[in-house]
């Protein structure tokens, strides 16, 4: 069965601890629901860094990682079927990049 990576982008920070907890329950939820089509949980990530032939740029660019998960799935329509779940689609304050994981 094809993998796919979900490269986050977007999301906010917690202010407060309660807002934590709430995030952690619904992140926890989503992938609860995902079930066995997880292979890898990821994690969030820090500051990216771009490295091209031009040199080394700190931003991350114009819509940098804010962390990745690997999923399995039958086709990419239900990996991205999968990735509407994601709390941070659900509230608007980020994106899933859904791409297909190439076997060599």
């Amino acid at each position: 069965m094809p993998q796919y990576l979900f490269a986050y982008h977007g999301g906010k920070k917690p202010q407060t601890p309660e807002e934590g907890e709430k995030a952690m329950a619904e992140w926890g939820a989503w992938f609860q629901n995902m079930g066995d089509a997880i292979v890898v949980p990821g994690n969030p990530v820090g500051q990216s860094m771009t490295v091209s032939a031009q040199g080394m740029a700190g931003d991350g660019g114009a819509n940098p990682v804010s962390g990745f998960t690997v999923i399995r799935a039958d086709t990419h329509q239900a990996a991205c079927d999968l990735a509407k779940g994601c709390p941070m689609v659900a509230d608007g304050t980020g994106s899933v990049e859904v791409a297909e994981i190439m076997e060599m």
